[in-house]
């Protein structure tokens, strides 16, 4: 079973995402920010990390490094998304390690199929 970890400060995005994702095989955990997005993924097994890039406290940038530099995830695949146009953005995202950057109102089908994908790409 794969488990994606949603990782956005926004409830609506979170919740959106979730019934999205649970509509398919996928374990679905949530993280509100940054910190507890570590705590969660020092606690559970992840396959695919999904995250928001803006947020409070931790930015989707920073949390990006931190797992990183985690030993067990620093092969996980991470799709960074965001409402944002932002090239620079998505370069630094890349460059720090992210597999895929996305808009954060893509299609929910087109959302399944790049997750597939990085899955895929990991094994």
């Amino acid at each position: 079973m794969t488990t994606v970890l949603v990782v956005d400060d926004e409830l609506s995005i979170r919740r959106m995402l979730g019934y999205m994702l649970g509509k398919t095989d996928y374990t679905v955990l949530m993280a509100s920010d940054g910190e507890e997005a570590l705590e969660k993924l020092a606690n559970n097994p992840v396959n695919v990390l999904l995250l928001d890039v803006a947020m409070p406290n931790m930015d989707g940038l920073t949390l990006l490094r931190h797992v990183r530099a985690m030993p067990n995830y620093q092969s996980l695949p991470i799709i960074m998304l965001t409402a944002s146009t932002d090239e620079l953005k998505r370069a630094k995202a890349l460059d720090a390690g992210a597999n895929m950057f996305l808009n954060k109102f893509i299609k929910p089908s087109e959302l399944v199929k790049m997750i597939d994908q990085t899955v895929q790409k990991a094994n």
